[in-house]
């Protein structure tokens, strides 16, 4: 074991792991936020356009723009999420997400399409946000303010919503380049998982990224694996070493998903046998309850701020 038999350390580690987390996200939220708050400021202009300032939201107008559903969304009262949107007017997931990606869905037949974002357009009307948008009301006349305070207030709402994986995403693409990093002085080779048939006969001392072994009855499940390295002293054939990227920015977000790697190890190891190696490499919010439970599913991991522990993995 690599750290899953040392609780004397867990909560040191824990503190340093926090610290380093905490210093990251210092340095890196803010631009990121930022970044994402002038592409929603953009994307509300646009949506407060062609709706003519949210005066006119019918299924004509989302249907020839139907990116705007994102802000639409935001400028209601409560805000509505994804979900809560479409189980209000009683539509499918999906046809909110092919908006937001700002197409339609080729398959529904268009009198079918119609009669859906009708019902849209009838939940987010009566829910508009009628204080942020006075000119709503008794149809005022709009101040110029008034359009720039809501649209503020609006792309604010947006950037939260949007920021959230934008961070994710930079979270866990950050621990990559520090597992390729550390590979690399060590004289590993990165081959493109593209050009990897069998990951069990990656040359010794290769490495790729985001590969996925497929498990289950019939080989129908494919599991995405962060890192898949083959030590340089094993040989062709061996299993190699898999790496779990985790990064959290509060205690309880991993608590909530930790089976999540351990119905994880369990499906790999049903396949590939018990001798198939997953560790997780670990940054933030990592408490001893959350180490605990995976320790006792029977996984091991490496903290980011003691990378070199991969060395005890065979790397």
């Amino acid at each position: 074991m690599i750290n899953a038999d040392k609780p004397q350390l867990w909560k040191a580690d824990v503190a340093k792991s926090v610290k380093l987390y905490n210093e990251w996200f210092l340095r890196f939220a803010p631009r990121a936020y930022q970044k994402t708050r002038m592409g929603s400021i953009d994307q509300v202009r646009k949506a407060f356009g062609v709706t003519s300032n949210l005066r006119l939201i019918d299924s004509r107008t989302l249907s020839s723009h139907p990116t705007i559903i994102s802000t639409l969304r935001m400028a209601t009262s409560p805000p509505l999420a994804r979900d809560r949107l479409a189980g209000l007017a009683e539509v499918g997931k999906n046809l909110l997400a092919s908006l937001e990606e700002g197409r339609l869905p080729p398959r529904t037949a268009h009198k079918d399409l119609q009669y859906q974002l009708s019902r849209i357009c009838e939940v987010i009307n009566p829910l508009l946000d009628r204080e942020l948008f006075p000119w709503l009301l008794n149809r005022k006349k709009q101040k110029r303010m008034d359009r720039t305070v809501a649209v503020s207030v609006v792309a604010d709402r947006l950037s939260g919503v949007v920021a959230d994986p934008v961070i994710r995403n930079a979270q866990e693409q950050h621990q990559l380049e520090k597992i390729g990093l550390y590979l690399s002085k060590l004289g590993y080779k990165k081959v493109n998982p593209a050009t990897i048939g069998d990951p069990f006969r990656l040359k010794p001392g290769t490495f790729t990224f985001r590969l996925n072994l497929k498990v289950g009855a019939d080989d129908k499940i494919k599991l995405p694996i962060d890192a898949v390295v083959q030590p340089i002293s094993s040989v062709e054939g061996s299993l190699p070493v898999l790496i779990e990227a985790k990064s959290a920015g509060d205690y309880t977000n991993t608590n909530k998903r930790r089976k999540e790697e351990a119905t994880k190890n369990r499906q790999l190891r049903e396949k590939y046998g018990s001798k198939m190696q997953l560790i997780l490499f670990l940054r933030g919010y990592f408490d001893v309850g959350y180490l605990g439970y995976e320790a006792a599913e029977g996984l091991d991991w490496v903290w980011e701020h003691r990378i070199e522990d991969l060395r005890q993995a065979g790397i």
